[in-house]
């Protein structure tokens, strides 16, 4: 069965989300897909030593997996704001997203 570039953006991502949260001196979950609950799109499974963040691929936009990548981070460690926020925005940017500002209506 081929790979499809899907398949490699997330092991990528998973790699690249890995590396900067240990950094940051977090747990970096694993990440798996799908996940085992049918019909969700994300779940997050406890350890001893971590946690496994399982996310669905087929048929959703890629900033739909990041998302819940990112998510299943924050919530693994029990983030709250303002170091969520911070966390959240510094893994988007980690892999390539650009931050958009809204301007206000003229």
């Amino acid at each position: 069965m081929p790979v499809s570039n899907t398949s490699i953006d997330f092991a990528h991502a998973a790699r690249t989300i890995g590396r900067e949260v240990r950094r940051r001196g977090l747990v970096a979950p694993s990440f798996r897909c799908p996940p085992r609950i049918a019909g969700v799109d994300r779940s997050l499974r406890r350890m001893a030593k971590g946690a496994v963040v399982a996310v669905q691929l087929k048929g959703r936009p890629w900033a739909a997996i990041v998302g819940d990548m990112i998510e299943g981070v924050i919530v693994a460690n029990q983030l709250q704001p303002p170091a969520s926020d911070r966390l959240r925005s510094e893994l988007w940017q980690a892999l390539g997203f650009e931050e958009r500002r809204l301007r206000p209506v003229a």
